[in-house]
């Protein structure tokens, strides 16, 4: 008896919008591969705190195949996608296998973008992945160190000089949080070196941090980093970083520790649609976020570029990446049942962002909230939106005793800590 194949679906990236697309999936008449050069699903939002030591890798993460264990019609493979051939149906793996798919969605998110600057990248680490969180906690770590074995003053204040380039949420995020470290977190640990005299500068090129706010709430977020300990600079591009420091317009600033947090860019697979992109790389979509001339191709997450109602872009955010995927896997079940596909409505959950110990801002259509309160709101969320009972448990814990005590259960530092360029060295 000949029996039908049944369709097969491709999923690449295994974030939250191919996640997502994924488990929406779990009682259609498909078979799904979900590939992604990852084994992990990573809980973004949180990825800061592990730069900054308050929250372990396992903390924020969770093994795609423990997530999925139960979905008996889903396969997981380990492996980067170098291509999409879309006139033959298949997708070429860096492993050197390929897939062939029925219907492919295409979740593979962003990187980060260095506006023509990559050579920066050496010298001022981005945060995307686990990888990068655990680089920039090392590094982070390490300027203590050094500077404490510093006999010059102007290189163990380069040494203590903290900069983060770009003034969104995660450079608020990081900024507020370093200022906290220096200043509470390691107090009485070392003999030569005030870990609280260290500089830690927030640079926005824009007029204002957080551009995404309303100004009002930009406006508080910028005064709680201040009495924070954060310099704001704003207004003022950066033009050069290396090794020593950053030039910030035409005055060289030495700073051992840069971080950046300016800018992303699509995943360079989007090239290779050959379709329409944007500035930052992404697919151009179709409303039912299905690729141009393309129609078993689909695209969630960060890589689509599609605007809402009102004109504005969809934000790469995770509600709205988890939105995609949803609504991607009802795409891909009414071509199944030869229906049309409805178009993506965004539903806006608001924006949140955290700038310190009992400080953060939240912005919810006409809610506007600043300080405790808006930190409370901002827990209880992150909290809530963790896959996993353990990781939800184990963070609680974690931020609670952070909250009593000022300490950071993460402070290890990997790797050969030898002395010299620690930019290239182990995460």
């Amino acid at each position: 008896m000949d029996v039908t194949p049944l369709p097969h679906v491709v999923v690449v990236g295994g974030g939250f919008g191919g996640l997502w697309a994924t488990r929406a999936l779990a009682r259609d008449p498909v078979r799904i591969t979900l590939v992604d050069r990852s084994n992990h699903h990573l809980f973004q939002p949180l990825l800061y705190q592990v730069a900054t030591a308050g929250l372990s890798a396992p903390d924020i993460a969770a093994p795609l195949r423990h997530i999925l264990r139960r979905q008996r019609n889903v396969e997981v493979r380990l492996a980067g996608v170098e291509a999409v051939e879309a006139d033959a149906g298949r997708i070429r793996l860096d492993d050197g296998g390929t897939l062939d798919y029925d219907y492919l969605v295409l979740a593979s998110g962003a990187t980060h973008a260095y506006f023509g600057n990559e050579q920066w990248a050496a010298h001022a680490p981005g945060l995307k992945t686990l990888d990068d969180a655990l680089g920039i906690r090392r590094r982070v770590l390490l300027a203590f160190e050094r500077a404490e074995a510093e006999t010059d003053p102007a290189k163990r204040a380069a040494w203590l000089d903290f900069a983060i380039i770009g003034g969104g949420p995660t450079g608020v995020e990081l900024a507020g949080t370093l200022a906290e470290i220096a200043r509470h977190t390691l107090r009485d640990e070392f003999r030569n070196i005030d870990p609280a005299g260290a500089r830690v500068r927030l640079v926005e090129a824009g007029p204002r941090v957080l551009a995404s706010f309303p100004e009002d709430l930009s406006a508080r977020a910028q005064r709680q980093l201040e009495r924070l300990g954060v310099e704001v600079v704003t207004g003022t591009p950066v033009t050069a970083i290396d090794a020593e420091g950053y030039r910030l317009g035409d005055r060289f600033m030495p700073s051992r520790t840069v971080l950046w947090a300016a800018g992303v860019a699509a995943s360079p697979l989007a090239k290779s649609l050959d379709v329409p992109l944007d500035r930052a790389g992404r697919v151009v979509v179709e409303p039912d976020l299905g690729v141009p001339g393309q129609p078993r191709v689909f695209v969630a997450g960060d890589l689509a570029a599609i605007a809402r109602e009102d004109g504005r872009p969809v934000p790469g955010v995770a509600p709205a990446a988890k939105q995609m995927g949803r609504h991607v896997a009802g795409a891909i079940r009414a071509r199944l049942r030869s229906q049309a596909a409805p178009a993506f409505r965004y539903r806006d959950w608001g924006n949140l962002a955290t700038i310190g110990r009992m400080a953060a801002v939240v912005h919810f259509g006409r809610l506007k909230l600043s300080g405790l309160l808006a930190w409370w709101f901002w827990l209880l969320v992150h909290i809530l939106f963790l896959i996993g009972f353990r990781n939800r448990v184990v963070v609680m814990f974690n931020w609670t005793w952070a909250y009593w005590s000022y300490q950071r259960a993460a402070r290890i530092i990997f790797g050969d800590t030898t002395p010299g360029d620690d930019r290239d060295g182990p995460a």
